[in-house]
């Protein structure tokens, strides 16, 4: 059965296409814009960019973008989108767990649960290499699952359609590790495909705590919507200032 990697390609994008409309990319930079105080000539890292949804938009907006991810198709896409929006944005190649730049960003954020896919030490030093890609009092948005809400509305099973494919999620919260296991089943022009995930998802109380330990000097929580964490938001976003 496939995994992290392999799930992260064709078939994601073709169904969270859907999710993932125009509106809601845009709307979503605006909130990076505010929540990190972004300015014209500010140097920003998108970490797991994906196929630059929203470094795309931020760069037309005046600020000096640099994506990665692991995903070369997805970095295909994002140079092609950001031909068509006529900006510039620098798309690497490699692996967030090693962030290849010392005191570089004014601003670095990780979007759409891209964080939590690797063990716990992984991603504590995942947050030290984020911390040392700032530049002095430079800030960090992580944007993910807000765990005590999902428990409100916990399914085991959902179903995503397009043009008569379906993308088949079969989950359960695993409380000891503290995330969920998924087996997504894709069917999709007469194929099936499996892949088998695990996703971490901190409560705020353990990100706060993992930042600090990182060297951020503050952290604070905002939902969806930019205002302060509340138990009815469904995102959670952690804003840590460097």
């Amino acid at each position: 059965m496939a995994g992290f990697d392999e799930f992260f390609g064709e078939d994601y994008l073709y169904f969270w296409e859907q999710v993932l409309p125009e509106e809601r990319s845009d709307r979503e930079a605006d909130l990076i814009w505010r929540l990190l105080e972004l300015e014209p000539g500010m140097e920003v890292l998108d970490l797991a960019c994906g196929h630059g949804r929203l470094a795309n938009r931020l760069a037309e907006r005046g600020v000096r973008v640099t994506g990665l991810d692991s995903s070369a198709l997805f970095l295909e896409r994002a140079r092609a989108d950001a031909a068509a929006r006529s900006v510039e944005v620098e798309y690497v190649e490699g692996d967030m767990r090693a962030i290849p730049w010392q005191e570089r960003f004014d601003r670095v954020f990780n979007w759409f649960t891209a964080f939590g896919y690797h063990p716990d030490d992984e991603l504590h030093g995942l947050l030290r290499g984020v911390r040392a890609a700032l530049k002095p009092g430079g800030r960090f948005a992580l944007e993910t699952i807000s765990v005590s809400a999902l428990m409100t509305r916990f399914s085991r099973a959902g179903v995503t359609e397009r043009d008569g494919d379906f993308l088949v999620d079969l989950r359960t919260f695993d409380p000891v590790a503290g995330g969920v296991r998924s087996e997504y089943v894709a069917i999709r022009g007469g194929e099936t495909r499996r892949y088998e995930l695990f996703v971490r998802m901190p409560t705020f109380p353990e990100l706060r705590d993992w930042l600090l330990g990182a060297g951020f000097t503050r952290v604070e929580a905002y939902g969806e919507d930019g205002e302060p964490l509340t138990y009815d938001h469904r995102r959670l976003v952690a804003v840590a200032q460097a």
